[in-house]
């Protein structure tokens, strides 16, 4: 974990807006994933229609280790280099060598190819059960009696992180090359996301025909649920919203403005709230009010602990909802800027082993965080403080923590969009939930990784003791 954290460090500031400009939009958009039912890709191909299916473009260049943001619905993330070969963006979208006589072809003149994984997360998925359907199809070998016939793509997949296939072979399944195999699957929804990914394990040629051919080979994706979507009145009301919102756009404005001039927000007081609020961030804004009524009153047996910001408590919303609320103290040597980095970084990133961001509530003088509740508190905690925590910590659930945080970090360091270095990864800053998988909770230290600025950091941030020697020496 800690040579994880010895990467390439830069900085990026916190992106800061016009308040009455950018207010409008975090109005009419605060909730941009609107929730699906299904979802088909054309891995490595166009966009196309079969029958009554819309199958989504995925012709976006990949690299060595990329992290891509399609569509607000779903993701790709690449990794590796493929072997003994010069490096090509193009070497990531395999195209068919052949004429393809397969119906529905156009399904499989290219596929999508990784040299050592490759994932798709689908997002905005509603929580039960769904039909999976993985097509393949070998469009670069051949079964001819030339050289080309020689080699032999295995690989694995899984979803969910089950392993449904193992040493898959396309050829042989499909039992000859330019056709077609589909293997359905089921699988469960409980978190709105879901993985599939497919890796290579080193089994098979890597130089045969050529160089560089090896590795997952997959030319689409159906993703079907097994219920039926519920009738809402919900989705009539957003579109009444949005509809209101885009007519009377100059309305909203001066409402605003009006309301922000009345309570002093624009008179120059209140400026950490200024700030906060300029910011475009994608997390829901709670009033100082919700916040009280679901700590009760910021109870004393509602204290969690206390952090870089000050003290947290547990809470619960009216929905039920278990909540954790940070506050940030006057004595907090994290002061407004670091909350506004905070705030800025992680309301744009989503990871099974992230802490998730419900919002902030920024009234008057109030600063506080609203993250999802981490029900067995963190690492530290279950490896020093009981006994009966200590008793769970078997190695397999240790191993498994472990792997979690590296996944994590592998996530900010490589595969998300922003790329993020933590440098303050201590077992107090690992949460546990409720089954004990770890999440990496505090970004107040994290800082923006850009790769075209590489030393703009001057000064030492994070906890000695807990950052690679290098970062803390130079």
């Amino acid at each position: 974990l800690i040579s994880l954290g010895r990467m390439k460090l830069t900085v990026k500031n916190t992106f800061l807006f016009s308040l009455i400009l950018c207010m409008p939009a975090l109005l009419i958009c605060c909730n941009l994933c609107i929730v699906r039912y299904s979802l088909h890709i054309n891995c490595g191909g166009g966009a196309t229609t079969i029958g009554n299916m819309a199958y989504e473009a995925d012709e976006e260049p990949a690299a060595a280790a990329k992290y891509v943001p399609i569509k607000e619905s779903w993701e790709i993330s690449n990794t590796g280099h493929f072997w003994d070969k010069n490096r090509s963006s193009s070497d990531y979208i395999a195209q068919n060598s052949s004429i393809l006589r397969m119906k529905n072809s156009e399904l499989y003149t290219r596929a999508r190819a990784s040299p050592l994984s490759l994932s798709y997360y689908a997002r905005c998925l509603a929580n039960g059960n769904y039909t999976v359907k993985l097509h393949f199809a070998e469009i670069v070998m051949r079964d001819n009696r030339s050289f080309y016939s020689l080699g032999r793509r295995i690989f694995d997949v899984y979803i969910q992180e089950n392993r449904v296939l193992k040493d898959f072979n396309i050829v042989e399944e499909a039992q000859g090359v330019d056709k077609v195999i589909i293997r359905d699957f089921k699988a469960v929804v409980k978190d709105g996301t879901l993985e599939i990914r497919s890796h290579w394990a080193g089994k098979g040629t890597t130089a045969t025909p050529k160089r560089g051919i090896y590795g997952p080979l997959i030319s689409a994706i159906d993703v079907e649920s097994e219920f039926k979507p519920p009738v809402s009145s919900e989705a009539k009301k957003k579109k009444f919203i949005v509809a209101g919102a885009v007519v009377l756009p100059l309305f909203l404005i001066l409402i605003i403005a009006g309301t922000l001039w009345c309570k002093g927000y624009l008179g120059g007081r209140a400026v950490k709230e200024q700030e906060l609020l300029g910011l475009d961030l994608h997390t829901g804004i709670f009033t100082f009010r919700q916040i009280k009524a679901a700590t009760n009153n910021f109870n004393p047996a509602n204290k969690l602990g206390a952090g870089g910001f000050g003290a947290v408590y547990k809470g619960t919303l009216k929905d039920g909802t278990i909540i954790a609320v940070k506050q940030l103290s006057s004595r907090s040597k994290q002061g407004n800027r670091e909350f506004l980095n905070e705030i800025g970084m992680i309301s744009v990133l989503q990871h099974p082993n992230l802490v998730r961001l419900y919002g902030c509530c920024v009234e008057r003088n109030q600063l506080l965080l609203v993250y999802e509740y981490m029900e067995n508190n963190s690492l530290a905690h279950a490896l020093f403080d009981t006994e009966e925590s200590q008793s769970k910590m078997d190695w397999a659930t240790r191993q498994r923590i472990c792997v979690g945080i590296a996944k994590g970090l592998a996530f900010l360091h490589e595969e998300s969009a922003l790329k993020i270095v933590h440098r303050d990864i201590k077992t107090a800053n690992i949460l546990l939930d409720g089954d004990l998988n770890p999440k990496i909770s505090d970004f107040g230290l994290a800082k923006l990784d850009e790769e075209e600025n590489t030393h703009i950091s001057t000064r030492v941030a994070g906890t000695i003791g807990y950052m690679a020697p290098e970062y803390a020496l130079w």
